[in-house]
């Protein structure tokens, strides 16, 4: 809308500096009396020519200055614009030069209809009624008025008028209706965005509660682990934090939980937090793949899996940044859950090797396996287990990988175990 207004600014401005153009030359045109009497002028319509042409441009650079700097037509201005321009103007050159004279001012005359657009753009229906019915008034008063047939070009003048405010109206009515289309869709986007953000935000706190707390509750349900033990413990207060920190910035604000009080301040970095991460929950810190490839294997020990885990030439962090290093740790975490819960073994292998600036991490399984095709189509018709298992590999897995721009892959049978690869970038 605000471009639509100055876009009017502009196009009425122009139109009012081509009359201005026309005035000047008029003016220039004029016979220099000094050079003998070649026709009904002299010092005195000299003087009021350039007079008038003074205040015509110092009507129009108040209204279209200040129009420019605000962005829109004020109306008081506009309504001095028209009094001065389309009013007292006319009716000042036929009292000054008055006579055969005034038939070389018809330029006084033409403002008018720069006048009546600037009415039409800035003010309004009834106000713009109002202006030009005045306008129009004036220009029959001053052309029957005038001693030198001004009658005859009054038709022209009358049509002029009319057409400049028809015009600048219907371009002023367009615009403007385009702009609060544009306006309505541009709010209907970001509406649209923070929504899909939100969305996006809430799906990356499901992805890090199912790796972590439901994985941790789960482990100690079953009777697999002991809930006492040490790294149990410190593992159930890590994420009794995380779970701390998101009730407190979802209720204070509704931001994302991360800044003072995140997750980097927790002793040792929660692969949750990687996987918020890599989906879009807060921002990846500058931590190296090693680190946060041991961060998810010492999170998987700790609930009673055995890993057996293998580095090869591992890129620094600038080769692979944060973002990519968690959704990588994000996904081995889910991997390795996986494994503890569904494998039924207790050990599993992963290998983390550097490829041209890339790399490609491995998490095998000699356990039960699965039908890959049956678990990532398990509908409310599946166990439990089978829809878990999906969920986990689509949101954790695959959906984390490829937020961060890498691809995932799994090959399982059933009784010959599990292989999820994990690669970055795609």
């Amino acid at each position: 809308m605000q471009r639509a207004r100055r876009f009017m600014v502009l196009a009425t401005g122009l139109n009012r500096t081509s009359h201005l153009v026309v005035a000047a030359v008029a003016a220039a045109r004029l016979p220099d009396p000094a050079a003998g009497p070649v026709g009904p002028t002299g010092p005195g319509v000299l003087t009021a020519s350039w007079t008038m042409f003074g205040l015509a441009v110092a009507s129009s650079a108040v209204l279209y200055g200040t129009a420019y700097a605000r962005g829109r037509f004020r109306r008081r201005w506009v309504w001095a614009d028209v009094l001065v321009m389309g009013c007292a103007l006319p009716w000042l050159a036929l009292w000054w030069v008055g006579g055969t004279a005034a038939s070389a001012h018809g330029w006084v005359v033409l403002l008018g209809g720069s006048a009546s657009a600037a009415a039409a753009a800035g003010l309004g229906r009834r106000g713009c009624a109002a202006a030009v019915l005045l306008l129009l008034a004036t220009s029959v008063a001053v052309r029957l008025g005038a001693p030198d047939g001004g009658a005859a070009v009054l038709p022209g003048h009358l049509n002029a008028v009319a057409t400049s405010v028809l015009l600048a109206g219907v371009l002023s009515w367009y615009l403007e209706r385009e702009g609060a289309l544009l306006d309505s869709a541009q709010h209907r986007a970001v509406t649209a965005e923070a929504e899909r953000a939100r969305q996006a935000e809430r799906t990356a706190h499901h992805a890090a509660l199912h790796d972590t707390v439901l994985a941790t509750l789960t482990a100690i349900a079953s009777g697999r682990v002991d809930a006492s033990a040490g790294p149990v413990r410190e593992r159930c207060a890590r994420e009794a934090a995380y779970l701390r920190r998101l009730v407190q910035y979802d209720g204070a604000d509704g931001g994302t939980v991360g800044g003072a009080g995140g997750a980097a301040d927790a002793p040792g970095r929660l692969p949750a937090d990687a996987g918020r991460s890599a989906s879009g929950g807060l921002p990846a810190p500058a931590v190296s793949l090693g680190a946060a490839l041991e961060d998810a294997v010492r999170s998987a020990e700790c609930l009673g899996l055995e890993v057996t885990a293998r580095y090869h030439s591992l890129p620094a962090v600038p080769a692979v940044p944060g973002e990519a290093a968690a959704a990588l740790a994000a996904a081995v975490t889910e991997a390795l859950n996986n494994v503890r819960v569904h494998a039924g073994t207790g050990r599993a292998y992963l290998t983390a090797v550097g490829r041209d600036g890339g790399v490609a991490v491995t998490v095998v399984d000699r356990g039960a396996g699965f039908d890959a095709g049956a678990v990532f189509d398990a509908g409310a018709g599946a166990d439990a287990g089978a829809r878990e298992l999906g969920t986990g590999l689509r949101r954790s897995v695959y959906g984390r990988m490829a937020a961060a721009g890498g691809r995932a892959g799994v090959e399982s049978v059933p009784g010959e175990g599990t292989r999820v690869d994990l690669c970055w970038p795609a």
